[in-house]
């Protein structure tokens, strides 16, 4: 049996044991409150009767001690009812541990996970301790991110970087390496409004023109009105995937493929692609495998931006924030208008909740489509009084209800006598006889 102790002069608390080895042993537990020392003396219970008698544990004591970690976990270790609680790696063998060990991922997002591990530990160090990090740790790092690293990150950028640093200390809570993510206070990857940008068929129409081959007006055109993913979507793209007879063409999402069925979807070829697909495809060499510019991986990105950028300047168009998302963005828009909400989803490869959060804009066309339906509706409005209201059927004529109204007061005075509506009294019909 377990007992609870009380300093009255300090007001901490502590856990008197006899332990397994008949040892009486003091488990300190500090200024907690006599609930939260009942509740440790419970548990405390159960685990000696499991070592003395190996009467199973409950449930709750299981999940208790599972979780337990720090001087607590120690203590009860010291006293033989727990295994000592496991020392956390350094941050530098963690962060090689769980980059190494995510071979799920894509190129793209293996290389974005380098660049944070490259940060988190030019920052701390690769010996620091992973349990030694707090949140305001982490607040600091987010700062430096934006201000004193040696080349500053814009606020979306450093935003990302922190949702994976989230990431990283989550998977670390998951496997009871740390207790809590030092990350969890700090925004990260929301992609705010004034971020989005409509790019419209003139502007797209102008960058085509811009782009040095036919090669290059395809992968614009499927990013601008296919809404295909750039670089990942766009690079994978072949001749092979394109069904001329059917009109469509099928799309390999390396971002997806880890998700059942979500490896491939097919899309139609717009009447906006047709004319790029033909171009393009007459244009190749002959063998050609791919449709669009090819690169390695890690630099596929940087080469299509710069050449697109490179467009923007020829054409004389001010770069839009978020390059190819927002084209991305401009397609779902576009297609939700003309098509229902999950047909739009399912050629983008995406849910309607993530197009919703992510992708849909109100446009200038919306505002001056309700503002013309409401000019509209008023003018309606300031006719209808005059033409039903007042009852003309032109303008001058009397109202078409006149008549009828005189012709009813007629008949109330002709058939109403003088007796009224109530039964006659035979009184009241004799006078009314005599008079």
């Amino acid at each position: 049996m377990a007992s609870l102790s009380t300093n009255r002069r300090t007001g901490t608390r502590a856990v008197l044991v006899i332990c397994p080895d008949g040892r009486r042993r003091r488990i300190r537990l500090g200024r907690v409150t006599k609930d939260v020392a009942l509740e440790v003396k419970r548990h405390v219970e159960h685990l000696l009767a499991r070592r003395r008698h190996g009467l199973p544990l409950p449930g709750s004591t299981a999940e208790w001690i599972g979780g337990l970690a720090g001087r607590l976990r120690q203590r009860l270790a010291v006293c033989g009812l727990a295994e000592a609680a496991p020392s956390a790696p350094t941050l530098g063998a963690w962060l090689t541990r769980y980059v190494e060990g995510r071979g799920d991922v894509a190129g793209n997002t293996r290389f974005k996970y380098e660049a944070v591990r490259k940060d988190l530990i030019g920052y701390f160090g690769a010996d620091k301790p992973l349990d030694a990090l707090g949140p305001g740790d982490a607040e600091d790092f987010n700062v430096w991110l934006r201000t004193e690293r040696k080349r500053s990150l814009s606020e979306g950028t450093a935003r990302r970087r922190v949702g994976i640093c989230k990431q990283f200390f989550w998977a670390a809570v998951k496997r009871r390496l740390v207790r809590e993510n030092p990350f969890t206070g700090i925004k990260c990857g929301e992609f705010s409004e004034s971020r989005f940008a409509f790019v419209s068929p003139e502007t797209a129409e102008a960058v085509m023109d811009a782009l040095p081959t036919p090669a290059w007006r395809l992968a614009f055109a499927l990013a601008r009105w296919g809404g295909l993913r750039v670089p990942s979507e766009v690079t994978a793209m072949t001749w092979a995937d394109v069904s001329w007879e059917r009109s469509r063409f099928t799309v390999r999402s390396v971002k997806t493929a880890k998700h059942d069925g979500k490896g491939s979807r097919v899309a139609p070829i717009f009447p906006e692609l047709a004319g790029p697909f033909r171009e393009a495809f007459e244009a190749a060499e002959a063998g050609a495998v791919h449709c669009c510019p090819q690169y390695p991986a890690n630099f596929a990105g940087q080469m299509y931006r710069k050449v697109i950028l490179q467009a923007l300047a020829l054409a004389g168009v001010d770069p839009w924030p978020k390059l190819f998302v927002n084209l991305r963005a401009t397609r779902a828009s576009e297609l939700v208008e003309r098509f229902p909400a999950h047909v739009a989803a399912k050629w983008l490869g995406h849910s309607p909740k993530i197009a919703l959060k992510h992708y849909l804009m109100v446009t200038e066309a919306h505002f001056v489509r309700a503002s013309g339906a409401a000019q509209k509706a008023a003018q309606q409005g300031r006719e209808m009084p005059v033409r039903a209201c007042n009852g003309y059927r032109e303008e001058g004529e009397k109202p078409a209800f006149q008549g009828t109204a005189r012709a009813c007061t007629d008949l109330q005075t002709s058939m109403v006598g003088r007796a009224g509506v109530e039964p006659a009294t035979p009184r009241f019909s004799a006078e009314c006889s005599t008079t």
